[in-house]
């Protein structure tokens, strides 16, 4: 029997491009010998100090209380329950619209059968040091210039490890197509000295 991988992904619950790469993710993980684990990152930290619209501005402002509850969740339930979490959390927010309240996090965490009073950890910055902590374990190896999703899985020799960011992908491939677009993604992402490879985008994410 091949030996399953364990491969890393960072998220914030509030990128819809993050959310389609996770979905491919979980198709992959069906398809080749890979388990995925899921990390905290923060579009808010990343955007701190930066000069951006105020529309922006206002969404990253918004963006802090997902987060922290996911933090607060992993710290208590340990950091497997991310998976069913930001399931809970990406589906009302990106399918549902809803809106990122109290309401959302105390839905969200129920489902995942956690007491929905962690929502509390929305409002208050007293986990934002394990936030940056597991924000900065994503983003060292791929630097600041990117967002999410980043993704860190298995390098070509032992004890090596990759990391990227994206794919942006839309909508996400299903089955064995998800399979080969994750042999392709790996196979460039482990090339020495390859750093970029982009188009413009004609759509949007399609969650369908």
């Amino acid at each position: 029997m091949t030996e399953r991988a364990t491969v890393d992904m960072w998220f914030d619950p509030l990128c819809p491009w993050a959310w389609m790469t996770s979905r491919w993710l979980l198709e992959v993980e069906k398809v080749r010998p890979l388990d995925i684990r899921f990390n905290v990152m923060s579009l808010s930290v990343l955007n701190e100090g930066r000069d951006l619209p105020e529309q922006y501005q206002a969404m990253m402002a918004k963006g802090w209380g997902p987060v922290r509850v996911c933090i607060a969740a992993a710290e208590t339930a340990g950091p497997e329950v991310l998976r069913d979490l930001y399931t809970a959390l990406g589906t009302r927010i990106h399918l549902q619209k809803y809106e990122l309240d109290e309401k959302l996090f105390r839905e969200a965490l129920t489902e995942v059968g956690l007491d929905p009073e962690l929502s509390a950890a929305a409002f208050t910055d007293e986990r934002d040091e394990a936030l940056r902590a597991s924000h900065n374990a994503g983003m060292k190896p791929v630097g600041t210039d990117v967002g999410t999703p980043v993704i860190h899985a298995p390098g070509p020799d032992p004890d090596s490890t990759v990391a990227f960011f994206g794919p942006v992908v839309t909508p996400a491939p299903k089955g064995e197509a998800a399979g080969k677009l994750w042999d392709g993604v790996l196979l460039v992402a482990a090339t020495p000295g390859f750093y970029e490879l982009k188009r413009s985008r004609e759509l949007g994410p399609i969650f369908d």
